[in-house]
């Protein structure tokens, strides 16, 4: 295994049910897993729209206050935390007008992160940039054309000049990636509906069977989706049995694939220019090998994993993303 890359950023939209099945392919080629892409279905016909919410809102631990447009404000989002992290440069905290929105809106000022998007934090220089030339270039895109954020950062790298990207690929490799993701090995788990490319449980408690997929929800739905909480992290729910599985596959290849080590380190931490994947996000784990598989990613990288993923089942990108995303980075 050699690659997982790269950010996407969050646009907000409605629901979608968790255990909605992947619809069916109508060319033969295998459909992108629906539980990993969380995309939202659009709002019913003739929905009233929402009223504006404009109370001041706190998290604990912060001495700020923030409305939720000046949360969500994509040239100038919250920041909670300022001691958490280094200053931010221009384009990080503000972005470009018109179409480079804020790394700091979707990635947090710390490049954490979320489940919709990727954890930027702790990225090597050099494969941050070439990440943001693959998405200017047209060789990086998703393998389900529904994944609006995929757009979104394709439209950002265009705008951003070439020092911009290496402000930014600079001040987020300096931050190292911490423990982010809680791996639950379970048989069921709560009944989700995606609000923004996020599965939040709904209401009721419900529960049904896991089956073969990894379901990652905020630990703290509210501080995740409301409040943009870069310190509330998440849960990733995987199948019974699948970190084992997938530690034999990380370790040998099996006879599907290469050992992951090989590339990203002997403990997944990371080598020279190539990305650790130890402890990340198990959902983007799994789309970025698909959108490989699927022929979506292209580029420097992309092409050197596409062998590597070839063979691989929808199990057995479950059982890797579960392994990989249950050891700890250091």
């Amino acid at each position: 295994m050699r690659h997982l890359a790269l950010a996407l950023l969050v646009l907000t939209a409605p629901a979608l049910v968790a255990q909605s099945p992947t619809p069916a392919s109508t060319d033969g080629k295998r459909e992108p897993p629906a539980w990993a892409y969380a995309i939202p279905l659009p709002p019913p016909a003739g929905a009233p729209a929402s009223t504006p919410d404009t109370s001041m809102k706190q998290l604990p631990g912060s001495t700020l206050s923030f409305t939720r447009q000046q949360i969500s404000d994509g040239f100038g989002p919250a920041d909670w935390f300022p001691e958490d992290h280094p200053p931010m440069p221009d384009i990080v905290a503000h972005g470009k007008r018109p179409d480079a929105r804020a790394c700091g809106l979707c990635h947090y000022p710390n490049g954490k992160g979320r489940q919709e998007n990727a954890g930027v934090s702790g990225l090597p220089v050099s494969y941050f940039i070439q990440q943001m030339n693959d998405f200017r270039d047209g060789l990086r895109k998703s393998a389900e054309p529904r994944k609006a954020n995929t757009n979104a950062m394709i439209a950002i790298a265009k705008a951003m000049t070439p020092e911009e990207i290496k402000v930014a690929a600079e001040y987020f490799g300096k931050m190292k990636w911490t423990p982010w993701i809680k791996v639950v090995e379970t048989g069921t788990v709560p009944k989700m509906v995606s609000r923004g490319g996020i599965w939040i449980p709904v209401e009721g408690n419900e529960k049904e069977p896991i089956g073969m997929r990894i379901i990652e929800t905020p630990q703290d739905p509210e501080r995740t989706e409301i409040l943009r909480d870069p310190r509330s992290g998440f849960i990733a729910y995987v199948p019974a049995g699948s970190i084992k599985k997938g530690e034999a596959l990380v370790n040998t290849g099996g006879s599907r694939t290469e050992a992951c080590g090989v590339c990203h380190g002997a403990e997944l931490q990371g080598l020279g220019p190539v990305p650790g994947i130890a402890g990340r996000s198990p959902s983007y784990i799994v789309r970025q090998m698909f959108d490989m598989q699927a022929g979506a990613r292209h580029g420097e990288w992309a092409d050197l994993m596409k062998p590597v993923v070839a063979k691989l089942t929808d199990e057995d990108l479950v059982n890797i993303a579960a392994y990989v995303s249950s050891r700890p980075p250091k």
